[in-house]
């Protein structure tokens, strides 16, 4: 935050304050309004309008929305580290736009220290030093800030609060990744990662991307082996394919609504293969009710993720044809839905060479292009491109 704007910026923080305190997460999560006076005069009766002025928290920041987001992943250790000149260079020199950074990352922790009043001290890592820095620089070269939320992958909230996982013969259950979720039936979890948001919003981050929304993959085959709440979601008369579904919808309707004061977009990362689905079962992502509640959508599609999908036997080495197929499909899902969200799909900057021979191609120019090709070809034309390690493929055409 700029100091000139401090005064005002913890005036705004006073005030937007006490409206999400009042969220009740037993009525749904919607805010509580406050009754207006009417008051009869004398003479005249004094007209009071039928909704105060919604506030909106203000970080002190500028950015302008693109036309089209194109933007890249970044580690909180590339986004504090000297990664982040270069990274800034390839946006300054393309097409690109935008970064999506890692605030809260795929193992539970805060990406940066926060003040040791924060309830998220304890989680905190020194790798964005200096988040304002960071954010000054993004703003002077007008990239826009996608804050990531990875939400219930949280293997150090689990091992915190055992109660807050799923238990397997007494011991936080962990994948075959060693990796272990928190339980998205509970409201606790729900307003701990909510809570890192705002944070993120008061930061200046205009978007935040909420990622691992959704149960442990293959969650439907364990269960009923594993022990674990289901809070306020424990009703016999629907199966567990359905509580699953209605408890990842509702967290991000809830996320969406402790939001909005801040003024921040909202999207959620969701698997591609969730789209030709009614419904994932084991890990309870429905691709229109979740999209009901978002700003943004964003499919991750890559084609080496793909199994023979849409009668392309080996998916990897027709990226092409492979975001087409899912493009028309997705356009179609949109289309029912009556206000729908901006698709941005996330994309393929990187090599699979653990398919194995045959089944794969190196990625470089021509794949990436080809993939941002289909997707404008369908007339979608916001995309993402991820590589764990952010190192990006260069000399591309980002609007090939």
């Amino acid at each position: 935050m700029k100091w000139s704007k401090l005064a005002t910026s913890l005036c705004l923080i006073t005030m937007c304050v006490l409206p999400i305190q009042t969220v009740s997460a037993e009525s749904g999560g919607s805010p509580v309004e406050s009754n207006h006076e009417k008051r009869n005069l004398s003479l005249s009766k004094k007209e009071v309008p039928a909704s105060a002025p919604r506030f909106v928290y203000d970080s002190g920041y500028s950015f302008n929305y693109p036309d089209a987001i194109r933007g890249v992943y970044v580690t909180g250790h590339s986004a504090g580290g000297e990664r982040f000149s270069k990274l800034t260079d390839l946006i300054d020199s393309t097409d690109l736009n935008a970064m999506v950074i890692d605030i809260k990352d795929d193992h539970g922790y805060v990406t940066y220290e926060p003040d040791a009043s924060s309830p998220y001290a304890e989680v905190g890592q020194p790798y964005i030093k200096d988040p304002k820095s960071l954010l000054n620089t993004m703003e002077e070269k007008q990239i826009y800030p996608i804050a990531r939320i990875v939400v219930f992958k949280d293997t150090v909230l689990a091992n915190k609060k055992p109660e807050l996982s799923y238990k397997d013969g007494g011991k936080v259950w962990k994948n075959g990744r060693g990796e272990s979720f928190v339980n998205p039936f509970l409201k606790e979890v729900w307003d701990y990662n909510v809570g890192i948001a705002i944070e993120a919003a008061k930061m200046g981050f205009q978007e935040i991307q909420f990622d691992y929304v959704r149960f442990p993959e293959g969650f439907e085959k364990r269960d009923k082996e594993l022990e674990y709440s289901t809070g306020d979601y424990t009703d016999k008369g629907k199966d567990n394919v359905q509580k699953r579904v209605q408890a990842v919808t509702d967290f991000v309707e809830y996320a969406h609504e402790q939001l909005e004061p801040y003024g921040v977009k909202v999207s959620v990362d969701i698997f591609g293969y969730t789209a030709t689905l009614p419904e994932a079962p084991g890990i309870g992502q429905n691709f229109s009710k979740i999209s009901e509640h978002v700003d943004v959508i964003s499919s991750m599609i890559y084609p080496s993720h793909w199994t023979p999908y849409f009668g392309i036997s080996k998916p990897d080495l027709e990226p092409y044809e492979l975001v087409t197929e899912y493009a028309k499909l997705e356009n179609k899902k949109l289309a029912e839905l009556k206000n729908p969200p901006i698709s941005r799909p996330w994309l393929q900057d990187f090599t699979a060479s653990w398919l194995g021979s045959g089944n794969y191609k190196v990625y470089g120019k021509a794949e990436i292009e080809a993939q941002i090709k289909a997707l404008n070809d369908q007339g979608i034309n916001e995309f993402l491109l991820w590589d764990a390690g952010n190192s990006y493929t260069e000399g591309v055409d980002y609007t090939p």
